[in-house]
């Protein structure tokens, strides 16, 4: 039996995936092979020897020790595009939030209460204080074109906006998804001349701060920012200068921290981007896939740490070896292989960064010995027989 331990309450739609005469899945899982996780915060997580790969139902996975994950000969999985819609829908809603004041206009009206037929009149009178912008015919930008970023461009293009993006790294898929009528531009270009500006980067140590005083100051006066991506793209205090100074006219954030929160011109969202049903039971869908075909058949796709690789399985046996991405390393397992006896019939190798994976179909070999003459050899971190 495969064990398999989840963190958080996983959607019971991905779970139910898993084949329960092969499978066992739960919170308490001793030895796991894999993990289906969402927010738990994995870091200071002891792993057992057995566990293979991690899934991340989501597509961040800044709480999981990714570095370590490789070291440790785990793969590490997200859900690129499975919330898209849903951080998407709320994307749109934001924009909307960032223009009319919406909410500080709703909280004031329930001020109202309590006034009886005085209220209509109330209402009138004070409703000026909220009016704002229209936001067909402004400039949008946005910065990162992955599955969300995209979905944003083409709806808020459709919405009469004029739609700017920027991705250094836009995949072909994504590239094939964005509208032709979206431009295409530099962040600078952006920065300099956007009404609108909506975050969709990943956090590291690149993109931190990404919107600070410097690029704050590029921008036009009254820029509305949209940050749906991560908390530490933004540098708090700078935003909050912006928005006091009247260089930022709103900001909205779905990460609250202490400092934002009761800042006014910002609207603090509880991190509700992909909590719909449909997302959650989309990742772990997704999630589940990920694991059972890694498990099952050493295949890897959505990986974050180690390549995407996949073949069909055409041999009874199947080696998989997670290695660094050095020199001679092919030639010491066939090597290892050729002293064995062992005929390779198929061959897939990728790299990503310093480390690697090899899948070798061959048609029987002695699964211990081959496994540790293979492990054996400087560079092999995991040593796996299907």
């Amino acid at each position: 039996m495969y064990g398999i331990k989840t963190y958080n309450k996983i959607s019971a739609v991905g779970l139910e995936l898993f084949d329960r005469d092969a499978y066992t899945v739960s919170d308490d899982v001793s030895e796991p092979v894999g993990a289906i996780v969402r927010s738990a915060a994995l870091h200071d997580e002891t792993f057992a020897p057995s566990l293979l790969a991690i899934a991340r139902a989501g597509a961040g996975t800044n709480n999981i020790p990714v570095a370590r994950c490789s070291e440790e000969g785990i793969v590490v999985f997200n859900t690129p595009g499975a919330n898209a819609n849903a951080v998407k829908e709320l994307v749109l809603a934001g924009l909307f939030m960032s223009s009319r004041k919406i909410v500080s206009g709703v909280e004031w009206a329930k001020t109202l209460k309590g006034n009886g037929d005085a209220v209509g009149k109330m209402v009138e009178k004070g409703k000026s204080a909220f009016a704002g912008p229209e936001i067909r015919g402004k400039k949008l930008g946005v910065i990162g074109l992955g599955a969300i970023g995209v979905m944003v461009a083409n709806a808020a293009h459709h919405l009469g906006m004029e739609v700017y993006g920027y991705d250094p790294y836009l995949s072909l898929k994504n590239a094939w998804n964005l509208s032709r009528n979206v431009h295409s531009s530099d962040m600078k270009g952006i920065f300099e001349t956007c009404d609108y500006i909506t975050l969709h980067i990943p956090l590291n140590a690149n993109t931190k701060g990404t919107i600070n005083a410097q690029t704050l100051a590029t921008m036009k006066d009254g820029v509305r920012i949209l940050n749906f991506a991560r908390d530490g793209l933004v540098n708090s205090a700078d935003m909050i200068a912006a928005l006091q100074s009247g260089k930022v006219a709103s900001y909205v954030v779905d990460f609250p921290t202490d400092e934002m929160l009761g800042v006014e011109g910002v609207v603090c969202i509880p991190h509700l981007g992909a909590s719909t049903p449909e997302s959650e039971d989309n990742c772990a869908v997704m999630a589940a896939e990920e694991l059972m075909d890694y498990i099952e058949n050493g295949n890897i796709t959505n990986s974050v740490n180690l390549p995407d690789i996949s073949m069909p399985k055409s041999t009874e046996m199947r080696i998989c070896v997670l290695h660094r991405n050095i020199p001679n390393m092919l030639t010491s397992m066939t090597a290892v292989l050729a002293k064995d006896n062992v005929n390779i019939e198929h061959m897939l190798n990728k790299s990503k960064g310093e480390f690697a994976y090899t899948m070798l179909d061959v048609n029987t070999c002695d699964r211990e010995s081959v496994a540790a003459h293979i492990g054996a050899i400087d560079g092999i971190i995991r040593v796996r027989i299907i």
